[in-house]
């Protein structure tokens, strides 16, 4: 009887050990199996999940405008006073990301061409207005058509090469530590974002990245601003932030990007300009990426449009002017967001799939553990109590 009862606890400590050891062993062979499995998916090749997904999104896309209405424009003119605004928005289109065509593979240099079709559909639920509203705004021409622009060339992942798949697609397996860069075309020059916090989207762990201040700061702070920078007068030698000159892409008319409301930028900017309220919350930049594939699964960009407006002897309206004028114009908010029939299979075929490996981990190594420890503290007791 006590040899079988001593039996039976080592047979329960060994059988804990396997366990806890085979717990242990698949940590590693499982993420090693998750990081193939990943790398295999995100590339843009035909049957991946990535490509299925890069071809037609599925996301609906919005792209807000509020503008900037003047309320004293003779008073300007002929006082050089400050210019007061009044925010008038959103104004709300729904943008159609249809279906990319033309789409080529090159196998040699591991990357994609393609043509992107776009559209925008007004939405007047989402909007305050009707797109008949009048404005008193600086001279601006604006269009939204059924037409792409241009050929795309992106990477396709393969080999680790980043993918940039509308702007803003990542390598997999992303920590909180990398900085990830995306390009605007829109405005011809690339962003940085930084790990911001940790967010749940629709059951799928994400993480936020911000676009930090720096991203507009001068280029005495930012180097990389140096090439947006190109007087000296109106720039102070370049050490205002928080506007960026984009004339150059923009065939020389004096466009400057910022923030909405100038947030972030020096105070002497908005100083000739009343009625403006910046707000971290609202008029800053973010995207959600799911951290394992490196999918954006959410994102928000919001900037301004301003315009630069100088005394000018000749012009009848500018010739009173006695200062400079960087004028909003209007600031856009385009926003995206995983549908939820799309985050549901996101969350079957990833999230739940990674959780449960996870779970049969620890069930493994925990049980295992516990048993062996169980085991051997009741076969020592036994022992002990056999010798007394």
């Amino acid at each position: 009887m006590v040899c079988d009862r001593n039996c039976g606890l080592i047979t329960g400590a060994v059988i804990g050990a396997v366990l806890a050891v085979l717990g242990g062993i698949l940590i590693p062979v499982g993420d090693m199996l998750i990081e193939k499995k990943v790398k295999k998916e995100v590339v843009l090749e035909e049957g991946t999940i990535a490509f299925k997904n890069w071809v037609e999104t599925g996301t609906e896309v919005y792209r807000q405008f509020w503008i900037f209405d003047v309320q004293n424009p003779e008073e300007v003119a002929v006082n050089s006073s400050k210019i007061k605004v009044k925010q008038r928005g959103p104004y709300t289109y729904r943008v159609r990301y249809l279906a990319k065509k033309n789409i080529v593979q090159d196998p040699k240099t591991h990357t994609v061409s393609f043509l992107q079709p776009k559209g925008a559909i007004f939405e007047p639920s989402l909007s305050v207005g009707t797109e008949n509203d009048t404005f008193t705004v600086l001279n601006l021409a604006v269009a939204h058509h059924n037409t792409s622009d241009g050929v795309y060339k992106v990477f396709s992942g393969k080999n680790d090469a980043i993918s940039k798949a509308n702007g803003a697609s990542f390598p997999p397996f992303i920590e909180k530590t990398r900085v990830l860069r995306f390009f605007a075309s829109e405005i011809c020059r690339s962003f940085y974002a930084v790990f911001g916090a940790e967010v749940n989207l629709k059951g799928i762990p994400v993480y936020r990245f911000i676009l930090p201040s720096m991203t507009f700061a001068s280029p005495l702070q930012n180097p990389e601003n140096r090439c947006f920078c190109t007087e000296k007068i109106i720039s102070k030698n370049c050490t205002l932030y928080g506007v960026l000159d984009i004339s150059k892409c923009k065939e020389g008319k004096p466009v400057y990007i910022s923030l909405p409301h100038f947030l972030h930028a020096s105070p002497e900017i908005a100083k000739t300009i009343e009625g403006l309220n910046p707000n971290q919350e609202e008029h800053s930049t973010y995207l959600d990426v799911e951290p394992i594939t490196g999918f954006t699964l959410r994102f928000a960009q919001r900037l301004q449009i301003n315009l630069l407006v100088k005394p000018a002897r000749i012009i009848e309206a500018l010739k009173n002017l006695k200062q400079n004028y960087i004028v909003p114009v209007l600031w856009l908010n385009e926003t995206g967001t995983i549908s939820d029939e799309k985050a549901e299979m996101f969350r079957k075929q990833v999230t739940e799939k990674i959780n449960l490996l996870g779970l049969v981990e620890m069930i493994l190594l925990s049980v295992g553990v516990v048993m062996f420890i169980a085991f051997m503290i009741s076969y020592c007791t036994c022992r002990s109590k056999k010798v007394n």
